[in-house]
């Protein structure tokens, strides 16, 4: 599976990009640059076909709706941030306000369990809300894209509008129940495995047995 990770937005948010067959791909949370995200593909010669989002905060949406524009890729977010989406406020722009915003018009909605097949690959919606309502995880194949539910170490902000200590608690016993290892690509820093995060992230050691 060939996974690229560039910095996007004023936040350098990470943005995944996936191949799904030769020549498309799909991509985790563009938080800005459309340009440049843009000429990525053009470099790699992709076709971009979807727009995962793992939540709705403003770092994580804000280049997709100028990529969807540009490429015709169909947008997706769980049902509990659909609404994040158009509004400066509950994104967490209005607070922050690191770079521009941009309301996604278009966009589908997604529900726990669902699954997105592109190419010869799907993802698999797993919702884990604590650091938003609406945050999920993507599981494709031995692969975790956990947006910012987790990072290596530690986890997402539960102090934010919509955040919820008790839901985190629960997305986190959740993903510590998945059965084996996962390569884990994080919204913001390096990528982890499940395994080093049984064993090492504090929270998971508190909340998720």
């Amino acid at each position: 599976m060939d996974i690229f990770t560039i910095q996007l937005g004023g936040l350098m948010a990470n943005c995944h990009i996936v191949r799904t067959s030769p020549d498309t791909c799909v991509a985790l949370d563009i938080g800005g640059d459309s340009d440049f995200f843009l000429k990525f593909l053009e470099r790699e010669n992709l076709k971009l076909s979807k727009i995962l989002l793992t939540h709705g905060h403003f770092d994580h949406m804000c280049g997709a709706e100028a990529v969807r524009l540009a490429t015709g890729a169909e947008v997706f977010v769980h049902e509990n941030d659909a609404d994040m989406l158009s509004s400066p406020e509950k994104s967490l722009y209005s607070d922050i306000r690191a770079g521009k915003f941009c309301p996604v018009t278009e966009f589908s909605t997604l529900k726990d369990d669902d699954t997105i097949k592109d190419g010869e690959l799907s993802f698999q919606v797993l919702h884990t809300p604590g650091h938003s309502e609406g945050s999920v995880c993507y599981l494709c194949d031995d692969r975790i894209f956990s947006g910012d539910t987790f990072f290596r170490g530690s986890i997402g902000r539960t102090d934010f509008m919509g955040s919820s200590v008790p839901d985190m608690k629960k997305s986190l016993r959740k993903i510590n129940s998945l059965d084996g290892d996962f390569r884990i690509y994080t919204g913001h820093g390096e990528s982890t495995t499940l395994e080093y995060e049984r064993k090492n992230n504090p929270y998971i050691l508190e909340y998720g047995a």
